[in-house]
């Protein structure tokens, strides 16, 4: 049957395959059949626990490290070019992050703290009460998402759906952890689904509106992260299952049709230039000097490609390739059971409805596929195919459900014997215990899909709620380590760790060792005279045992080692054997003055991981941060007490 088009813009199909509305796709529920759905109130009731839920794990532990940073990328890139904003206009002057959430906390900083003027002075005074601002904000960006996913599960299928998906992740773990920080990861989720929202508007209704909010979302979307792009698949998907329902093509949206020549045709272009300019306009309103400084957008965003390009030069990354490790990285960020459950919904729904199918299934397998052949890879790079790949779960576990309740309608029917008779079930009492076995099996396999994020995430809060071994190193030194002293200090921290005082009168309390400049010549053997600088990462290649006695002769005697830069070494002691056998040396020949493990008592520390060694996502964690030593020397000019 063809299409119908009515004034609105809105299409409806008479194919009984098209989910226009209740949830077609899934067995034994029909268009209007209340009894089968949950009542709006009742959903926006369970919703509004799912979005406690959501904000008090990602608030939860929002302090962690405060009034530090220990997260690199954190202490770079957004909160202080937001408030440097306030110094030098709107230009961030940084394209390698698109800046959409900088404009975010900018705006935020100046309602929060009164101005450009209060900002600066608190950002001076107290930078941590600026980033626990900053945090809070995509905390609350990250709730915002989880709420946009249940209004895009209840959009395609129902709410229950859209509920299960908005749980799953509610407590995922990776976007739990990265809902504490003030970076772009989690951020990215609320535009990312918005645009999802509006592609499935756009193979439901095919309304202006529907091309007008996908497109605002993939623009956004895109200025909150380049990956984030990823969302035009969706769309194109929903673009072409409209302009088939228009001509009343019952095919899949693959088919060709020569479109200009037909009516919906034309519509469909107009929607389709609808979600291009609003796309333009989104990214361009959220990342204006990619236009008005395109030179540096242009030159930033090669270099930023070019970054996860890169030959896999960095210690410790795995090798495995990216492919691998992406699947990997469901089975902790997403879920064992959610990540299966996501597969199994991409099968389902092709079988089921092959319009939904195309809309949610390519992008997931197209992302994996560009990200995988990437040189780098970290967990957290998974992030914007989360919304799809819990809204697969969802519709899984509830294709799961409808086949536990027809099994069970099916043997009510039948008599203990398993033939009709005067034993079976009559009409009443069938339908209501399969509506009680439907209650539970919902139940059980919703908590099947939510148990491994919620504890997760639940223990990963409690870490990040204690504190920090670095802080707790810290505060040892203030009161053992005498004001002034030359001390070694691994790049496990940064500057503002040795400082004391507020704003311009802030000082170093320690003499610090220039870390990331070699005086090691290639053998091992000190060569002064060929000192030079080197990257950050590449820390470990000014390593050499012949370091200790250097450190003694220049008056360095007090060494702090963290393991997240020993690990590295470790992990790869072929690649860098003049940093183990450093290592090796420091341990033997110094005296452990002060040791703090993140580690529970009894623990098993986890192998070195760019993700778990810095996310702690094993149990075995007991508080943030990394093993951490303070080493004491004895000889040469510390002999003496210096």
């Amino acid at each position: 049957m063809p299409a119908a088009e009515h004034r609105d813009g809105s299409v409806t199909s008479g194919s009984a395959r098209w989910p226009w509305r209740g949830v077609r796709a899934i067995p034994n529920v029909s268009v209007g059949d209340d009894s089968s759905q949950l009542s709006r109130r009742l959903a926006w009731c369970v919703l509004a626990v799912v979005l406690a839920t959501a904000f008090g794990l990602r608030l939860w532990g929002v302090k962690q490290g405060l009034p530090y940073i220990y997260n690199i990328d954190e202490a770079g890139h957004f909160v202080p070019k937001a408030v440097e904003m306030f110094s030098h206009g709107l230009n961030p002057h940084y394209f390698v992050n698109p800046p959409a959430l900088t404009y975010v906390l900018h705006l935020v900083f100046a309602v929060w703290f009164g101005g450009g003027r209060g900002v600066t002075r608190e950002y001076a005074l107290h930078p941590d009460r600026v980033y626990l601002v900053a945090r809070v904000t995509v905390a609350l960006l990250g709730t915002a998402a989880v709420w946009m996913l249940y209004l895009l599960g209840a959009r395609l299928f129902d709410r229950r759906v859209g509920l299960l998906a908005a749980t799953l992740e509610a407590v995922a773990f990776l976007p739990v952890f990265y809902g504490h920080f003030a970076l772009n990861d989690a951020a990215t989720l609320l535009p990312l689904t918005l645009s999802l929202l509006g592609s499935a508007g756009v193979m439901r209704h095919g309304r202006n509106r529907d091309y007008a909010l996908a497109g605002i979302g993939l623009g956004l979307a895109c200025a909150s992260k380049y990956t984030a792009g990823i969302a035009l698949v969706p769309l194109a998907a929903a673009v072409a299952a409209h302009y088939l329902a228009l001509i009343g093509m019952p095919t899949h949206p693959m088919s060709t049709h020569p479109m200009p020549t037909h009516p919906g045709g034309r519509r469909v272009l107009v929607g389709v230039a609808i979600a291009g300019g609003c796309a333009l306009g989104g990214f361009l309103a959220a990342n204006p000097y990619a236009l008005l400084d395109f030179q540096r957008f242009h030159t930033e965003l090669v270099h930023q490609s070019s970054l996860s390009e890169e030959a896999q030069g960095k210690l410790g990354a795995p090798k495995q390739g990216g492919l691998v490790y992406y699947l990997w990285s469901f089975t902790w960020g997403l879920g064992w059971a959610p990540a299966l459950a996501a597969l199994g919904g991409a099968i389902a729904i092709w079988r089921r409805d092959a319009r939904i199918g195309w809309l949610l299934v390519p992008a997931p397998i197209l992302f994996l596929g560009f990200m995988g052949l990437q040189d780098r890879y970290f967990g957290r790079w998974l992030l914007p195919i989360f919304p799809i790949a819990c809204l697969l779960a969802a519709y899984f576990a509830y294709v799961l459900v409808g086949a536990v309740t027809e099994r069970a309608q099916r043997r009510g029917q039948l008599g203990a014997d398993g033939t009709k008779g005067p034993a079976a079930l009559n009409d009443g009492s069938r339908s209501h215990r399969a509506a009680v076995i439907g209650v539970l099996a919902s139940f059980a396999v919703a908590l099947v899909l939510v148990a491994q994020g919620l504890v997760y995430s639940v223990h990963n809060d409690l870490v990040l709620a204690r504190a920090d071994t670095r802080n707790l190193i810290r505060a040892w030194m203030v009161t053992h380590v005498p004001h002034g002293a030359r001390i070694v200090l691994e790049p496990v921290v940064l500057k503002s760790w040795i400082e004391e005082g507020e704003g311009t009168s802030r000082t170093e309390r320690w003499v610090k060792y220039p870390a990331t400049r070699s005086v090691i010549a290639p053998d091992g053997r000190l060569a002064p005279q060929t000192s030079h600088n080197v990257a950050l990462e590449d820390y470990e290649t000014t390593l050499s045992p012949a370091l200790i006695g250097w450190y003694e002769r220049q008056g360095y005697c007090w060494v702090v080692s963290g393991s997240t830069e020993s690990g590295r070494a470790f992990a790869e002691p072929r690649a860098a054997p003049l940093a183990v056998a450093y290592y090796r040396a420091l341990a033997a020949q110094a005296e452990v003055a002060y040791h703090v493990s993140p580690y529970a008592p009894g623990a098993t520390p986890p192998a070195f991981n760019f993700d778990w060694t810095f996310d702690y996502y094993p149990l075995s964690y007991e508080r943030p941060g990394p093993e951490m030593t303070v080493y004491r020397l004895r000889n040469g000019r510390c002999a003496r007490g210096l």
